[in-house]
C-alpha cells in the first residue's frame, strides 16, 4: 500500500542492469576487514593466490581496460570485507538480510553486496568474481564522476561562473543595489548580488541560492500547469527538493517534489522531470504503460534522461 502512495523516482544511483557474467584472470579473495597496517601486510598473500590460479584461470581482458584501472583501491568506509578483481583492491561493505537473492550496488561510497543469511561465503566469493566486470566498471566511472563534480565545485566570489538554465552566468557583487528586497537580479546574463565584495563565500553562495531557488519554483509551477491537462491529472502542491541523489517525486495525492538543482539543466531537460512526476500521478510504477505515458509528451525522454546522469552541475 505505501508503495502506490509514495513513488520515487530519478534515483541516480539506483542500481543499473547486471552486465553479463565475466570470467576474469584472477579470482577475489574475501578476508575480514582490517586497519590499513593490517592489510598491507596481508596484500602480499592476496597476491600469492591469485597467482597460484593464474595456470587455469580465464583470458585476461583486454589490457587497456587494466591499463586504466591498476594500480587502484576501492575502499568502502564500511568495508568488511576484501576481493582482488584484476589486480585491483575492492574493499565492499556486506550485510545479510531477509533477501532472496545476492544484490549489488555501486555508490558515491563504493560497493555494496547484500546476500540471504543462508548463502555460504564461497558464494559470495563466486558471484563477486561472476561480476566483476560489471563492478570494476561502475567503480570506475562512480570515481570520475565524483571528480567530475569536484571540478564543478563554484568558488563563490565576484565573477564567479554558474548554470542557469543550461548557459553560464557570471556573479557580480554590486552592493549599490537591493534588488527590491530580493537580494539578486540576472542582468545580461551577470547575477547581480546585493552583497560587499568583503563578503564571505558562504554570503555569497547563500544568496545566489535563493535566487535560483525562488526561479526554480516559479519554473516548475510554470511547466507544471502547462503538462498536467496533456496528461489529463490535477497536482495540488508543489515543494522543493535538495535531496542528493533524486530529481523528484510524486505522490498519489498530487502532491509533487522537485530538486531546486534542477534549474541548472537546459529547459528540455526540466520539462522530462517534470512530465516524469506528472505522468506517475497516472500510472504510479515504472512499468511499459506508465514510459508510454511519458513518450507520448516527451518524445526523446530517453536522451534527456540521460543528460541528468552524464551532464556534470555545480557542487554546493
Amino acid at each position: 500500500m505505501m508503495q502506490r502512495l509514495l513513488q520515487f523516482t530519478l534515483d541516480l544511483f539506483e542500481p543499473e542492469p547486471a552486465a553479463p557474467a565475466v570470467h576474469p584472470s584472477k579470482p577475489p579473495v574475501s578476508v575480514p576487514n582490517r586497519p590499513p597496517a593490517q592489510v598491507e601486510r596481508a596484500l602480499p598473500a592476496i597476491e600469492t593466490i591469485a597467482k597460484q590460479d593464474l595456470a587455469n584461470a580465464a583470458p585476461a581482458r583486454p589490457q587497456t581496460l587494466r591499463q586504466a584501472l591498476a594500480p587502484a583501491t576501492y575502499r568502502h568506509p564500511r568495508a568488511t570485507r576484501e576481493a582482488l578483481l584484476d589486480d585491483v583492491l575492492v574493499a565492499y561493505e556486506f550485510k545479510r538480510g531477509k533477501r532472496r537473492t545476492i544484490g549489488f550496488s555501486v555508490g558515491a561510497e563504493g560497493l555494496a553486496v547484500r546476500a540471504p543469511k543462508w548463502v555460504p561465503l564461497h558464494e559470495i566469493d563466486k558471484s563477486v568474481l561472476e561480476k566483476s566486470g560489471w563492478i570494476l566498471k561502475k567503480l570506475q566511472e562512480t570515481r570520475a564522476r565524483h571528480a567530475r563534480l569536484e571540478s564543478a565545485r563554484i568558488d563563490w566570489k565576484d565573477g564567479a561562473s554558474l548554470l542557469f538554465l543550461g548557459e553560464a552566468v557570471t556573479v557580480r557583487l554590486d552592493p549599490r543595489h537591493g534588488f527590491g528586497g530580493v537580494g539578486a537580479e540576472l542582468l545580461q546574463r551577470c547575477l547581480h548580488v546585493g552583497l560587499p565584495h568583503s563578503a564571505t563565500p558562504g554570503q555569497i553562495g547563500d544568496m545566489a541560492q535563493a535566487w535560483l531557488m525562488r526561479q526554480a519554483k516559479q519554473l516548475f509551477i510554470e511547466r507544471l500547469n502547462h503538462f498536467a491537462p496533456q496528461l489529463g491529472v490535477q497536482w495540488n502542491k508543489l515543494s522543493l527538493s535538495s535531496a542528493g541523489t533524486r530529481w523528484g517525486s510524486a505522490s498519489s495525492n498530487g502532491s509533487i517534489r522537485l530538486n531546486w538543482r534542477l534549474i541548472h539543466f537546459r529547459p528540455a531537460v526540466i520539462d522530462y522531470v517534470v512530465v516524469h512526476e506528472l505522468s506517475h500521478l497516472r500510472v504510479m510504477d515504472h512499468s511499459p504503460r506508465f514510459w508510454d505515458t511519458v513518450r507520448a509528451v516527451v518524445p526523446d525522454y530517453a536522451q534527456l534522461r540521460g543528460q541528468l546522469k552524464d551532464e556534470t552541475i555545480p557542487r554546493w
